[in-house]
Formats: structure tokens, C-alpha cells, sequence
């Protein structure tokens, strides 16, 4: 039978643990999933992690990088990052190949409150990348299909070919997931939706009591996504939206991550909107 989430131990943060690479998967054009496993078997036994963290990789030479975990929560000697090559940290990281050795610190950070969520209907609504950190939620909920109500996920992105994880979608909808896809630009192929994340609330019927929000993606679609659920009188309490924005010790130190009172890293990535929603200026939409 599966267990409910299980707490990350408290470990000395500077402290970057050995891995390897053990699998990489390219995903869409620039993203690949890097599969991790740890050096040591201790850790790799004890490492556990909430759906919403990140950890810090690090590659000797050029540095380290936040990056969300996209694994599933319960799978243990797995641990899976979905990366966009962006950086100088992440163009190295696309040089390593099967077998090479990187750092892990971590994990870091606030999660999806999936364990106060239960009882409820969930949408997750997020874009492009965005659907990485919000994996390990999706996993979790499959893990525990009859502690939710009705689980939608509304995903976009610019075109069909940067859609993530499509070879998942059908086993999410065996399980009673409502998946709902759309593309900013379509082709010949694609007999999908055309347009933006937001838009897809149009076609949705809620029980606003209910319903809990989840969001990642570029911060334009998180704040309607936020509009068009407090539209729909969804509690602003019950929306959760990851606000990863240029992430780079994860302890509040450098400050390149600050949110008014708030360092993302530290205090997020995910936040209550009620934390966060006098920086999202609703009232100018």
C-alpha cells in the first residue's frame, strides 16, 4: 500500500553529495530529464523530498544551479531533474554524458501542500517547463487517486513539439486525470486546442468550495490563471503557484531571488497566493 509523503531529513545544506548521471532523456528541443543516483547507498536510501522542491546542482568548474525535482516522491534511488539548457551551468550539464559525476545539495524549499489538498478537486495549471516541478504532485496524486475529488490538468506550450512528458498523458487519464493540452501555434498535425493556458477555464465546471489551484509557468499565465480562478470564486487560500525566478543559493543569501519580503528560494518557490498576491497587481487586468 503506498504511504502518504514523507518529511526530508534535516541535513547541513553547504553539503553537496556525490552522484552520477544514470539516464538522459531528451525531452523536447533544449530540455532533457537527467536521472540521478547517489554515490553513497546510505543516502541514497535516505534521501525523500516533497513535490515542489528543488536541489542545487553542482558541476566542479562552472558552478551550481536550482533545478525542480520532476521524479516521483515515492520512488526511491530515483531522482530526476528536467532541465532547460539555458546557462553556463545547465551548457555544461549537456555535455555530461551516462555515468559522469555531478553534486546534489538539497532538497530546498517550500512543496505543493498535498497532504491539507486532500478531499479536494485539483486543477493544475501550468506552461512549458512549468509541468516538471508540478510531475511529482501529478505522481503523487496517481499514488493516491481516492484521497482527491476531480483532478484536471490544464498544459501548454508555444507548439506541439515543446509539450512535455506526452508519452504519460494516456496513462494519467486512465487514472482519472482530465487532461486538457493546447499549443499557442499548431500544425498539421495537431487536432488539440489553439491558445493559452488561462483560456482553457472557459470550458471548466467547478465547485469553487472546493477546488484548490496549483500553478508553475511563466509568471504572465500564472496571473491569469490566478484571475480566472478567483473569477470562478475559487478561495485565494486554495491557490498554490511556484514562482521560480533566478534562483541561485538557496538560503536567501545572494538575493537574486527576492520577492518583496520574501527570497524564493528560501521562503518558495510555492507560495499561497495570499502571501504573494499584492506583488501580482490583479486589479490592473
Amino acid at each position: 500500500m503506498a504511504t502518504m509523503l514523507e518529511k526530508p531529513p534535516t541535513t547541513e545544506p553547504w553539503v553537496a553529495h556525490s552522484a552520477r548521471i544514470a539516464d538522459i532523456r531528451p525531452e523536447v528541443p533544449g530540455v532533457f530529464t537527467y536521472d540521478l543516483e547517489f554515490d553513497d547507498p546510505a543516502m541514497a536510501e535516505s534521501y525523500c523530498f516533497l513535490p515542489g522542491q528543488f536541489n542545487m546542482l553542482y558541476l566542479p568548474g562552472f558552478g551550481e544551479s536550482a533545478i525542480s525535482i520532476s521524479s516521483d516522491p515515492q520512488e526511491r534511488g530515483k531522482l530526476s531533474h528536467t532541465v532547460r539548457i539555458a546557462g553556463n551551468v545547465t551548457q555544461a550539464l549537456a555535455r555530461k554524458q551516462v555515468g559522469d559525476p555531478l553534486g546534489v545539495r538539497g532538497p530546498f524549499g517550500s512543496d505543493w501542500p498535498m497532504e491539507s489538498l486532500r478531499g479536494h478537486d485539483i486543477v493544475i495549471a501550468c506552461g512549458g517547463i512549468g509541468l516538471a516541478p508540478l510531475r511529482p504532485a501529478i505522481c503523487h496524486i496517481l499514488n493516491h487517486r481516492d484521497d482527491y475529488g476531480r483532478v484536471i490538468l490544464l498544459y501548454g506550450s508555444r507548439t506541439p513539439n515543446d509539450l512535455l512528458y506526452t508519452q504519460e498523458y494516456d496513462t494519467w487519464r486512465d487514472r482519472h486525470i482530465e487532461v486538457e493540452v493546447a499549443v499557442d501555434i499548431g500544425d498539421a498535425n495537431w487536432r488539440g486546442h489553439i491558445g493559452v493556458v488561462p483560456v482553457l477555464f472557459y470550458r471548466l465546471r467547478l465547485k469553487p468550495q472546493e477546488t484548490a489551484i496549483l500553478s508553475c509557468g511563466p509568471e504572465i499565465m500564472i496571473r491569469f490563471v490566478v484571475f480566472e480562478a478567483l473569477a470562478r470564486k475559487v478561495k485565494p487560500e486554495n491557490i498554490y503557484v511556484s514562482m521560480e525566478r533566478n534562483m541561485s543559493c538557496a538560503m536567501g543569501l545572494c538575493g537574486h531571488c527576492q520577492l518583496g519580503p520574501f527570497f524564493v528560494c528560501k521562503d518558495g518557490p510555492v507560495f499561497n497566493f495570499r502571501q504573494v498576491e499584492s506583488y501580482f497587481n490583479l486589479e490592473d487586468m
